[in-house]
């Protein structure tokens, strides 16, 4: 098994560690997902397992009907504000990081693109990755 996936929140109050594989890896362009990121998307990694989740600090949740009608939780570190997780009221066992709060995101491999009929034409994304109107079912 490879190293754990471990990252967090900018100020390192809010961390998480995973030793589970990801199941899910997308870039997603609905419009939540652009304005929470500020840009033309939002990179995601989802875990099968929320309680196999090591999780320390404060989170802040904040809930919103996804595009697909079905609340998603976004969790953030209450003292800078950074988006690290987020969870799924239809799917209470998913835990699905922000790439981008990965210790190393490198390691961040999408899959795929959800959400491509909301893409922005100024968003550039490999066009190599398969892409979805909506969210694969």
């Amino acid at each position: 098994m490879s190293a754990p996936f471990t990252g967090g929140c900018a100020c390192g109050r809010l961390r998480y560690e995973i030793d589970d594989a990801p199941v899910f890896s997308n870039h997603c362009q609905c419009r939540d997902c652009q304005r929470k990121s500020g840009t033309g998307h939002g990179s995601y990694m989802t875990f099968p397992d929320r309680g196999r989740v090591k999780l320390t600090g404060e989170a802040r949740e904040w809930s919103v009907k996804a595009d697909s009608g079905k609340v998603k939780h976004q969790a953030f570190c209450p003292h800078c504000g950074s988006p690290v997780y987020l969870t799924f009221a239809a799917m209470p066992g998913l835990f699905t990081i922000h790439a981008a709060s990965l210790d190393d995101p490198t390691r961040f491999l999408p899959q795929i693109v959800t959400y491509g009929a909301r893409a922005l034409p100024w968003d550039w994304i490999d066009p190599a990755l398969p892409v979805v109107a909506t969210m694969p079912g």
